[in-house]
């Protein structure tokens, strides 16, 4: 199996964004360029040179419109739930379809708080063989966890690594909702929903009118079907009017939803006045309300 190219795309932008000097950039990701093929490796290079960083940003805006800033700000709210989860000692992270997620690493985790990466075993290999090549060993609290998510039981795969249902559990899931088949959204969601109450989810998600036509947004048949020809189509979005209420019969109450543009103007300012495109990418927040239902 290939490694995702979507994937390798968001560490692209990880790796233009740590780029940039301390005092500006929104997210410091030393590994993400490990993931790069050779075009995109290149551009890095031509980016630390001065005066250049510019050039390639704008190039990336023009070639993907919105992606990059779209990308730097929900990583750098995501990383925020991730620091506020280690720092009330919640006991358990499940990385959900990690990719090339580093965060275990970048980030890291305080006393016993273990981590779970679940991804495609191929994905784990790819990953592994590249931090290993600067990480003196892998982290003794992360835990690789092998799936197929339309066709494996997640519960199952998280049992089988030690995850414990009863304790709290911040699970991040991001850039994978809008991949799956709607019973594979619907039995991760619905299982998170039985964990422990407190427990929180993270996740990323398409408007469904981009994937029917029914909402018009910039760019988004044009990222749609760039996605389809690197052989990695959409397939499921939500509607934002009705996730409150989804969400809800699963045993979890909606924190935050918000779009591209409204997650931009939160991180950039009022810079995001002038950031264009992926305005039908959706982070949304949520926890567990009750805990563990029958």
């Amino acid at each position: 199996m290939q490694s995702s190219r979507t994937a390798e795309y968001m560490a692209f932008f990880r790796a233009l964004e740590t780029v940039r000097p301390a005092g500006q950039r929104l997210i410091f990701d030393p590994f993400a360029a490990l993931f790069l093929q050779t075009a995109l490796a290149q551009a890095i290079r031509l980016a630390k040179i001065p005066g250049l960083r510019g050039l390639v940003e704008r190039y990336a805006d023009w070639r993907l419109p919105g992606a990059r800033t779209s990308a730097i700000a929900r990583t750098h709210l995501i990383d925020a739930a991730w620091n506020r989860a280690v720092s009330e000692g919640i006991p358990q992270i499940v990385i959900l379809g990690a990719g090339y997620d580093c965060r275990a690493y970048r980030l890291g985790v305080a006393g016993p708080t273990v981590v779970f990466e679940v991804d495609h075993p191929a994905t784990h290999a790819i990953k592994r063989e590249r931090l290993l090549q600067v990480a003196p060993a892998i982290p003794a609290n992360l835990r690789f966890a092998a799936i197929d998510f339309n066709r494996e039981s997640l519960p199952d795969v998280l049992a089988a690594s030690g995850f414990e249902r009863q304790q709290r559990t911040l699970f991040l899931w991001e850039g994978v909702t809008n991949y799956l088949t709607e019973p594979a959204v619907d039995a991760v969601l619905h299982y998170a929903g039985t964990c422990e109450r407190g427990s929180r989810m993270v996740f990323t998600y398409v408007h469904r009118g981009v994937l029917d036509g029914s909402v018009e947004f910039f760019g988004g048949e044009k990222v749609r079907r760039d996605v389809a020809a690197l052989g990695e189509p959409w397939t499921f979005g939500f509607d934002p009017a009705e996730l409150r209420a989804y969400l809800r019969q699963r045993n979890l109450e909606l924190d935050y939803d918000a779009s591209a543009r409204e997650y931009r103007r939160e991180c950039f300012g009022a810079r995001s006045a002038s950031m264009k495109g992926y305005g039908f990418y959706h982070l949304a927040m949520a926890h567990v309300a009750e805990g563990n239902p029958t």
